[in-house]
């Protein structure tokens, strides 16, 4: 049986095969302690699952969900923006339900790119930018190295002197794998890129809320003609309700909706509800208690993280996003990756993120910080 032979352009998905390595190595009595997949190890709030809970046992939440999201829904995503980010957004047109924002960040593509159309994606990033998107429409990824001499953002001068066209353009800012955050004088060079250049812009912001001593903006306070992505996933360690949103441009919205009105029937109606009842819990542009709590963790995690690899030689920084270290560790990255793995540590090797990302790994801190520490003398006794 021959399969698509867009099929035959993609990779493996890391993170399964990190997945089957680890369990190669449980196999063989290793205990694993996995810095891999970014899936927070905190629960979700119990507000937040007592809301799924009741939903769920209502009779009228269990028919089929509208694939665009309740109306109940886009509004308190409208009324989220207003409070977080001050941007108004008309919830029937300019807002989406997604299940979760992966899900929307490959469809939206399905949109708009035809074959052969180029779509610029960042490198290292997050896969599905390339691989879900551009090269499962039969597009043209178009890499935009991020390096540590830009501080890993987007070079627009260097997009401008290339005179770059294309349709569509993925970027995300807290940034994964490299941790990067923005300013406003970048989002402004990015929207005027889009402006001149006629580029449907498509910013990820999944980790707005999983920030330290700084607080992301949204990109639609700079430019309102593209579209910005999130999910509950991260904020609220919702990673198994498989619930997010996209907002933006009425157009871009009303060409996704199209798109998955033909492939999805949407996420279920008490996700939903779950969803609302854990956007209300944000009064004000400040961070809820809820969310408060789960960063104090991420940050004593993090220092001790990054206090250790620095002490073993592996250079990396504390990031002010994400829960994520991008270590610089020279050479192969795929080597150190599975020199780790003889001693029961996953790491995410960079070059899977991207041929930029080479010399670095990623490690998650969506670990107990007693195992980031016996992970810390495992990798001095390896190095």
């Amino acid at each position: 049986m021959k399969v698509a032979e867009r099929l035959g352009n993609l990779p493996p998905y890391m993170f399964a095969v990190l997945d089957e390595k680890a369990g190669e190595k449980r196999g063989e009595g290793i205990d694993i302690i996995s810095f891999g997949i970014g899936d927070p190890d905190l629960p979700t709030p119990e507000f937040i699952v007592d809301s799924l809970r009741e939903a769920a046992g209502r009779k009228e939440n269990m028919g089929y969900p509208s694939s665009e999201g309740e109306r109940f829904f886009r509004e308190a995503i409208a009324d989220w923006y207003k409070i977080r980010f001050g941007v108004d957004l008309d919830p029937e047109k300019e807002a989406i339900a997604l299940i979760g924002s992966k899900e929307g960040l490959a469809n939206i593509a399905r949109g708009f790119v035809n074959p052969g159309d180029r779509v610029l994606v960042p490198d290292p990033a997050y896969p599905v930018y390339k691989f879900g998107a551009a090269i499962l429409c039969e597009g043209v990824p178009v890499d935009m190295p991020l390096k540590e001499e830009n501080g890993f953002l987007i070079d627009i001068n260097n997009l401008r002197e290339r005179g770059e066209k294309a349709k569509m353009m993925f970027f995300g800012y807290p940034n994964n794998p490299t941790t990067a955050v923005g300013n406003d004088d970048f989002f402004r060079e990015v929207a005027e890129f889009g402006e001149d250049y006629n580029v449907i812009l498509c910013h990820d912001n999944a980790y707005s809320e999983i920030t330290y001593d700084y607080k992301a903006p949204s990109f639609l306070q700079f430019y309102r003609n593209g579209v910005e992505f999130h999910s509950c996933s991260k904020t609220f360690n919702m990673t198994g309700f498989r619930i997010g949103f996209c907002v933006g441009n009425a157009e871009i919205i009303g060409a996704l909706k199209k798109v998955k009105s033909q492939v999805d029937s949407g996420a279920s109606v008490f996700t939903q509800q779950a969803c609302v009842t854990a956007l209300r819990s944000y009064t004000s542009d400040e961070k809820p208690e809820c969310v408060r709590r789960t960063l104090d963790i991420y940050k004593g995690r993090r220092d001790v993280l990054v206090n250790g690899l620095n002490e073993l030689g592996l250079k990396c920084e504390k990031p002010r996003g994400t829960f994520y270290v991008w270590a610089k560790v020279g050479g192969s990255s795929i080597e150190f990756a599975s020199k780790l793995l003889d001693v029961g540590v996953v790491v995410s090797p960079g070059v899977s993120f991207g041929e930029y990302g080479e010399g670095y790994v990623r490690f998650s801190f969506t670990v107990p910080t007693e195992r980031i520490k016996e992970a810390l003398e495992r990798i001095g006794d390896k190095l």
